[in-house]
């Protein structure tokens, strides 16, 4: 079956410089350059994209293994019996699907000469589980020795290591309602693990206890909130926004959102800044392919003048080059997809190679709190900035070929 002669002329016309006349072998390299700007764009944009979204799941999975889906608390002390509080939640809200108490204040941490701000946070040994991970984050230890009035703590991995303590030493624990307790006025608290939760901001920070004597150490005569775990956490806003209705006065709900907000924040912000300085690879890519077509017209007017006088219409002649522009288009985008998805997908490997090469660290765990790479290819992005970069091809290709349809034969011809 022959092809539409628009698209064997628009072909050719892109294949020019393979073989034939020293300019066709430059218009032929001015295409490549717009296929490689293109390609060069799309990758760069896939690849950044991949990362940022594997940072932010990476993160936010980590930030998740300390932090509850969501939070209800009582503004002015304890909740009272929080099973019948849950029992009463989960009423109201069947996203709910599980629940523990908890209590959390800040307090300073001394071991010999080192002292140290933490976040205590007390948990019920028994129910914590089903709500997060830090019992699974537990290494030489676990949270089932933090027995109700033996005042033993777990410390953060990063923070036992500021401190200078292993399990089985001592250090002493001062709040700032003071520290008369059973324990003594100020206490010397046995630690008994260390919590490895993978994210640096909760491991140099992180103080774990049990809940009763974390009660009697702020003196909040028992467990302060509730933590709740849901059955998605994508719905964490709507379930903490039904929930407020159903609580009494004094109480409030949060959820891993708005605790986080700021930092989720500046990434989607960081995350739209990166694509539109990315996008413009490509634009400079599109500004090429209008290069390479004025060039080419410019070269084929006599090509263009006999095919006018052979009958092709002005519609025919503006359709070969944006054919040719689309064919450069098309393949800048697919070489540019193909490869940023290569990459995207093998970071964990390409990225330790060239450190152990270059013999440096990209990502210091103390400022990005993870140390490895991530990515996270997805198709909610790469479709659109596939479509986006050929349709900018796809506009680069009018104002050439406008022109050349406007070519006149016989002014063409009149010096050949």
């Amino acid at each position: 079956m022959a092809l539409p002669f628009e698209l064997a002329v628009g072909l050719r016309y892109t294949r020019a410089g393979r073989r034939g006349r020293r300019k066709d072998g430059f218009l032929s390299f001015i295409s490549g350059i717009s296929v490689a700007s293109i390609a060069l764009g799309v990758m760069a944009l896939i690849i950044v994209l991949s990362v940022m979204n594997g940072f932010q799941k990476e993160v936010r999975d980590r930030m998740l293994s300390v932090l509850s889906h969501a939070e209800v608390y009582n503004l002015a002390g304890s909740v009272g019996n929080w099973q019948d509080t849950l029992g009463t939640l989960k009423v109201a809200e069947s996203r709910i699907v599980a629940g523990a108490p908890f209590v959390s204040g800040q307090a300073l941490l001394s071991a010999g000469a080192g002292v140290q701000g933490a976040m205590v946070r007390g948990i019920d040994p028994a129910a914590e589980p089903s709500v997060s991970e830090i019992p699974s984050a537990v290494r030489m230890g676990s949270v089932d020795n933090l027995k109700a009035g033996s005042f033993g703590i777990i410390l953060g991995r990063d923070l036992a290591r500021q401190l200078r303590v292993g399990p089985g030493d001592k250090v002493t624990l001062i709040v700032s309602k003071g520290n008369v307790t059973p324990a003594g006025f100020v206490p010397s608290m046995k630690q008994m693990g260390l919590v490895d939760s993978g994210h640096y901001e909760f491991d140099s920070t992180l103080c774990v206890m049990n809940v009763t004597d974390a009660a009697t150490l702020f003196r909040t005569g028992g467990a302060t909130g509730i933590r709740l775990k849901l059955s998605d956490m994508n719905e964490a806003p709507a379930v903490v926004r039904s929930i407020r209705q159903h609580l009494p006065s004094g109480w409030y709900a949060t959820d891993w959102t708005m605790q986080n907000r700021t930092w989720f924040a500046a990434v989607q912000v960081e995350k739209t800044m990166m694509s539109i300085i990315l996008f413009l690879i490509v634009l400079v890519g599109a500004f090429g392919l209008v290069s390479t077509l004025v060039m080419t017209v410019t070269e084929k007017q006599s090509d263009i003048a006999i095919l006018r006088t052979l009958g092709a219409s002005p519609g025919s002649i503006m359709r070969i080059f944006m054919i040719q522009g689309s064919i450069v288009g098309f393949t800048g985008v697919a070489v540019g997809v193909s490869l940023g998805l290569l990459i995207a997908c093998n970071l964990d490997v390409i990225v330790p190679f060239i450190e152990g090469i270059l013999g440096v660290e990209f990502l210091p765990k103390e400022i990005y709190f993870i140390s490895s790479m991530p990515s996270d290819p997805r198709a909610s992005d790469i479709v659109p900035i596939a479509v986006l970069s050929f349709a900018m091809s796809l506009i680069a290709t009018l104002y050439p070929s406008w022109r050349a349809a406007r070519t006149r034969p016989a002014e063409a011809l009149r010096y050949e």
